[in-house]
């Protein structure tokens, strides 16, 4: 297949991702990676035909056995004839700007499955803990037909808040001797996991972190509803059916989302890309109208948030 002329014929990449092309896959995502302004046709061609996926978040801090639990949800999930797609967002190499984790090296059992689709993607500069593709990236895999689509971060604190405006089911990790963690996740993270998992708990001190964490989710207004806490230990697969299994519940339950969570998650998505073409405007044009606001902003008459709201007038098209 010539992939230059898939590139150049919209309609025939479409086709070959409607076939589940692995090519062709590779390809668009990477165009949505290197270039966002071709990919928004193709995007809006796939985009009716998107929103059956569930899509599962999971982060934590590094040493949590993120890859190494993702290994094993996916012979878990193709045991149950899932297709799944691993979307694993890893820091940028400083050199060539390219992932340095190479989760695929981490996953190489599954490459000869069709059922199963694993890409690294570099944050490429981006100051959050996800790249501004993914959107994209998962709309191409599902429409390629994968089920099941898992979505790793890196686990900073701001991946965790950008986990929650696309992942319909999230999947928070620790594991034992991470006390200061722990206690890190009243700062947010709590809020947004729908299920916890206390990984590596054949350590010492795994029970006492399922504790710490009940003693924390009693503590959260019961309209977000209840959060199982798990225990597995990846490397041995102990405790990965039954977080499978609470994955796919929370899946099929109001469809994985209440009416309620699915709108507070698209006003997040939009507001987060509104936002981000905004500041892409603003930076790209030279504008007489934002000079003057800057203007007066670095005189001291009108302070920030007044600035930005006059920014906020300003026409950009």
């Amino acid at each position: 297949m010539n992939l230059d002329v898939l590139e150049s014929k919209p309609r025939s990449l479409i086709r070959a991702l409607k076939a589940g092309d692995r090519r062709a896959i590779g390809r668009a995502i990477t165009l949505a990676e290197t270039d966002q302004a071709r990919i928004t046709g193709l995007c809006q061609e796939i985009g009716p035909h998107t929103g059956h996926a569930q899509i599962i978040g999971i982060t934590g801090p590094p040493g949590s056995g993120k890859s190494t639990l993702i290994d094993g949800l996916i012979s878990t999930l193709r045991r149950l004839s899932h297709t799944v797609a691993v979307v694993a967002v890893d820091p940028s190499s400083p050199i060539s700007g390219g992932a340095i984790l190479g989760d695929r090296l981490r996953m190489h059992s599954h490459n000869a499955d069709d059922g199963v689709f694993i890409r690294s993607l570099s944050t490429r500069g981006h100051l959050g803990g996800l790249t501004p593709a993914v959107h994209s990236i998962i709309d191409i895999l599902e429409f390629a037909g994968f089920g099941r689509i898992i979505l790793e971060t890196v686990g900073t604190g701001q991946s965790e808040i950008e986990i929650a405006e696309i992942a319909q089911t999230i999947v928070v990790l620790c594991a034992p001797g991470m006390g200061d963690h722990v206690q890190t996740l009243k700062a947010g993270v709590l809020e947004i996991a729908d299920i916890l998992v206390v990984n590596k708990a054949d350590l010492a001190g795994a029970d006492l972190t399922v504790q710490q964490l009940k003693a924390m989710l009693a503590l959260r207004p019961p309209v977000h509803g209840q959060v199982p806490v798990l225990q597995t230990t990846a490397t041995t697969a102990s405790g990965l059916d039954e977080l499978v299994d609470a994955i796919v519940y929370h899946g099929v339950k109001d469809g994985g989302d209440s009416t309620r969570r699915r709108r507070e998650r698209t006003r997040r998505l939009l507001a987060s890309r509104a936002g981000a073409l905004l500041q892409e405007r603003l930076l790209r044009h030279g504008d007489g109208n934002l000079d003057a606001i800057c203007d007066t902003l670095e005189r001291g008459e009108r302070s920030l948030e007044d600035s930005a709201r006059d920014v906020l007038k300003l026409k950009y098209t």
